[in-house]
């Protein structure tokens, strides 16, 4: 964990490459099919008509991907699990923002449910849309991404982790995102 003059906490690079390496893993035994539409959905033309079929198929590995990335952190620390929580509350924060929120429509929750989609799918998806927010695709969500580590936190050690990161993940939160 690294710190600003403001004592506010940011992820390390280490920590964003855990991170990512555990949603990785996590989606590696689920098949050609949902890794091949993680990719083309990564590497599409925007407003592509496949975006439904793609999308499909990984609601449809949502469960198992969940299921999976719970396996993978049933050992983890509350220090561990709270930098995990640190670092996608961060990816959370950082692609909230007016332009990317157009493209994937909803209320509040609805954005920070399609943010947790954004991120789930993984480090190319995330930056895909990051550079180019018509990457972002209408109606796709995955409300648990949004909280899984502070959820795996609570019901391992009794309390929600306490980032110090000094945001949230709630929708319109970050005011370089929504020019406020």
């Amino acid at each position: 964990m690294t710190a600003d003059q403001d004592g506010q906490r940011f992820p390390t690079p280490d920590e964003e490459v855990r991170f990512w390496g555990l949603l990785e893993a996590a989606w590696e035994p689920l098949g050609d099919d949902v890794d091949q539409a993680r990719r083309a959905l990564a590497s599409r033309v925007p407003d592509d008509d496949g975006d439904s079929a793609l999308v499909s198929i990984i609601d449809g590995a949502f469960e198992n991907f969940l299921r999976n990335l719970t396996e993978q952190s049933r050992e983890l620390s509350a220090a561990e699990l709270t930098e995990l929580d640190r670092v996608l509350e961060r990816k959370l924060y950082d692609i909230d923002r007016a332009d990317i929120q157009a493209v994937t429509d909803g209320s509040d929750d609805g954005f920070l449910y399609a943010r947790g989609f954004i991120v789930a799918l993984g480090p190319a998806y995330y930056a895909a849309v990051v550079r180019n927010p018509e990457m972002a695709v209408l109606d796709a969500d995955c409300e648990e991404m949004c909280y899984f580590f502070a959820h795996l936190h609570h019901q391992r050690f009794g309390g929600f982790p306490q980032t110090g990161s000094g945001i949230t993940r709630e929708s319109c939160s970050n005011p370089a995102g929504w020019h406020f």
